[in-house]
C-alpha cells in the first residue's frame, strides 16, 4: 500500500452515489466553486454521460474530461472536472432510482476505495446512496459505513477496520453508539464493551484525525435525567457509569452520563470536542437543528479517510437545480484536512 506520507499531495476520490439523485449535481457545482470554496483537488468516480449530461440540463459551464485513475485529476482540476468512468447500465432519470444501476453504484465506492489503497487518492468522499436501491441489487450491507469496513479488511488485511460514525460541524461533533437499529432494540445492543470501544476510537480520532491533543468527551445517558441513578432504567448506573470509569482509568477524559437534554446548547457544547450518544436520533437531531448545511459525515476507525455529505440522495429535488454542494464542500473540506494530518506523527 502506499505510504500516507504523500497523503496531502494527492486527490480526493469522490462516488457518483445513486445517479437518480442530488450527487453528480452537487458534485459539478462543487467543482464549479472550487477556487472561492478553496477546494482541494478531487476526481468523481462517475458515469461519463451522465455527468456531461447533468452539466447540459443545468447550463453549467463545465469541461468533463475522462481520466484513466484518480492520480490524473490534480493536473486536468484547474481547467476542468475529471472522471473516472464506471459506466452505468441505463441513462439514469433524476429523481427515479432504478436497481439496475446499482452495481455501477457499488463499484464507485469500491474503485474509489481501490485508488486510496494504490496511492493515486488520499481520501474517500461518498455522495450519498439509497440503500433499499442497492438491496434490491443484491447490496450485501447494512450500509455504506459497513461496505467500507469490508472494503478496508480486504484492502488493508494487517490493519484492523472498526468503523465509527461521527458527524461533525464547526459547532458539534457527534458519535451514535449504536446508529441504524428500531428504538426498542438500543437497550439490548448497549453494552459497556461496546461504548469503551466507540469512545476509544473517537479519542484516537480526535488526537490523529482532528489534532486535538487532549480530546475531552462527553457520554449521555439512556434514559430520561441519566435514568435518575435507576429510577428512571438502569442501563445509566449498570451499564454507561462502568464504561465511563473505565474510560477514566485509561486516561481517557470522558465524564458522564450526562442528561442528554442539557448538554447541547451553546455553553454545554464549549466544555467538550464530542459527545458520544446512545442511539441515533439522540445524536443526529442536535447536529441537524444546528448544521444542517453543514455537517459531514466522517467514518473513524478506518485505515483511510472517508467523509460524506449529511444528508441523503434527496430525489424530490434531484434534477431541479436547486441542490446546495455546502454539505458535499465541507466533506472535501474535512477529508482533505484529515489526510493531511494523517500524513503527520503524532504527537503522544
Amino acid at each position: 500500500m502506499a505510504a500516507l506520507t504523500s497523503a496531502r499531495l494527492l486527490p480526493l476520490a469522490l462516488t457518483m452515489g445513486d445517479p437518480a439523485g442530488i450527487g453528480p449535481e452537487i458534485a459539478i457545482r462543487a467543482w464549479r466553486d472550487r477556487e472561492k470554496s478553496a477546494l482541494p483537488p478531487f476526481a468523481v468516480f462517475a458515469d461519463l454521460n451522465l455527468m456531461r449530461a447533468t452539466c447540459r440540463s443545468f447550463g453549467i459551464d463545465c469541461d468533463i474530461v475522462s481520466i484513466a485513475d484518480a492520480g490524473a485529476a490534480a493536473d486536468v482540476f484547474p481547467r476542468a472536472l475529471p472522471i473516472v468512468d464506471v459506466p452505468l447500465v441505463r441513462a439514469a432519470e433524476a429523481g427515479s432510482p432504478d436497481s439496475c444501476n446499482g452495481p455501477a453504484v457499488i463499484l464507485a465506492i469500491r474503485r474509489a476505495v481501490e485508488a486510496v489503497a494504490a496511492g493515486q487518492a488520499s481520501a474517500v468522499v461518498t455522495n450519498p446512496i439509497a440503500k433499499s436501491v442497492l438491496y434490491d441489487a443484491g447490496f450485501q450491507y447494512a450500509g455504506h459505513t459497513e461496505y467500507l469496513g469490508a472494503l478496508a479488511s480486504e484492502l488493508w488485511p494487517a490493519e484492523p477496520a472498526d468503523p465509527v460514525m461521527m458527524l461533525a460541524s464547526p459547532e458539534l461533533r457527534v458519535v451514535p453508539v449504536t446508529i441504524h437499529v428500531p428504538l426498542k432494540s438500543v437497550p439490548l445492543l448497549l453494552t459497556s464493551e461496546k461504548i469503551v470501544k466507540t469512545a476509544r476510537i473517537v479519542a484516537a480520532s480526535l488526537k490523529r484525525d482532528f489534532g486535538i491533543a487532549a480530546p475531552r468527551l462527553v457520554v449521555t445517558g439512556l434514559n430520561p435525567h441519566a435514568g435518575e441513578d435507576g429510577a428512571l432504567g438502569s442501563e445509566d448506573r449498570d451499564i454507561i457509569a462502568p464504561a465511563i470509569a473505565a474510560l477514566q482509568s485509561e486516561g481517557i477524559d470522558a465524564t458522564g452520563p450526562h442528561s442528554a437534554d442539557t448538554l447541547f446548547h451553546a455553553a454545554a457544547r464549549e466544555t467538550y470536542d464530542a459527545a458520544i450518544a446512545m442511539y441515533h436520533d439522540q445524536a443526529l437531531i442536535p447536529i441537524k437543528t444546528l448544521a444542517f448545511d453543514s455537517g459531514v459525515n466522517a467514518t473513524l476507525g478506518l485505515p483511510f479517510v472517508r467523509t460524506s455529505p449529511d444528508h441523503g440522495t434527496a430525489f424530490g429535488i434531484a434534477g431541479k437545480g436547486t441542490a446546495s454542494p455546502a454539505s458535499l464542500i465541507a466533506a472535501m473540506k474535512l477529508a482533505a484536512e484529515m489526510s493531511t494530518r494523517r500524513a503527520r506523527p503524532v504527537a503522544s
